[in-house]
């Protein structure tokens, strides 16, 4: 998969494609990450992205001639079409099954938002899909990229060390996890469950599905009613 990251500070980015299973994904040529300063496609000859919002208002909007200009000559860079994403809290929630769909395709590019958002005409590109990652308000669009690029990345295969570590994740089935536990068996007075202790493979299936629905029962019931 190749991800294009459109951002004007791609700077933001350097620990979190440097570090854990993103760098493991790029090393073992499984993922390409690019990211590219919008200001780089600026005509301004002080490189001025943004401007005043006509009818007034505070702060600035990210003007559409830099960043139609990135979207269109960064999709030249490759022969693969681009799922072109905007990060914007106007877009649908990501969740688990949007990351799912994602992971399926071989190209993404992220778009990223600041100040007061975008002109409203980079909506009219083609194919342009709108994901939120929550109901609150961030200062731009470069932690949701990093969120959706870490979401995707480590669905593709082989990134992860086996299919059974992603299959009993949180929300993989819809619900949360179940209680995990390791060494030492006894930790300040605090056991782990005899159960996970037996080797009986059928009974500590039973229980981790049973602490499964429990726990998603006491913390997220929503996804219970889904």
């Amino acid at each position: 998969m190749r991800i294009d990251i459109l951002t004007l500070f791609p700077g933001m980015f350097d620990a979190v494609l440097g570090e854990s299973i993103l760098k493991i994904a790029q090393d073992k040529k499984l993922v390409q990450c690019y990211l590219h300063n919008i200001r780089d496609y600026s005509d301004d000859k002080h490189k001025c992205v943004d401007d005043k919002p006509y009818g007034g208002g505070g702060g600035m909007v990210i003007k559409p001639e830099p960043l139609f200009h990135a979207i269109e000559e960064v999709e030249r860079l490759d022969n693969l079409a681009a799922k072109k994403i905007l990060l914007t809290p106007q877009g649908k929630t990501l969740n688990q099954e949007m990351a799912n769909a994602l992971s399926q395709e071989n190209r993404l590019m992220l778009i990223c938002g600041h100040y007061e958002g975008f002109d409203e005409r980079i909506r009219s590109v083609i194919g342009l899909l709108e994901i939120s990652i929550g109901d609150y308000v961030l200062t731009g669009g470069e932690i949701p990229a990093m969120v959706i690029t870490d979401a995707v990345v480590r669905l593709i295969p082989g990134v992860l060390g086996g299919k059974s570590s992603l299959q009993n994740e949180s929300f993989m089935n819809k619900m949360l996890d179940y209680p995990q536990y390791t060494r030492p068996a006894v930790f300040r007075g605090m056991k782990v469950p005899e159960i996970l202790r037996s080797g009986n493979h059928k009974l500590i299936e039973e229980w981790r599905n049973e602490k499964s629905v429990k726990r998603t029962e006491e913390r997220r019931p929503d996804l219970l009613e889904k």
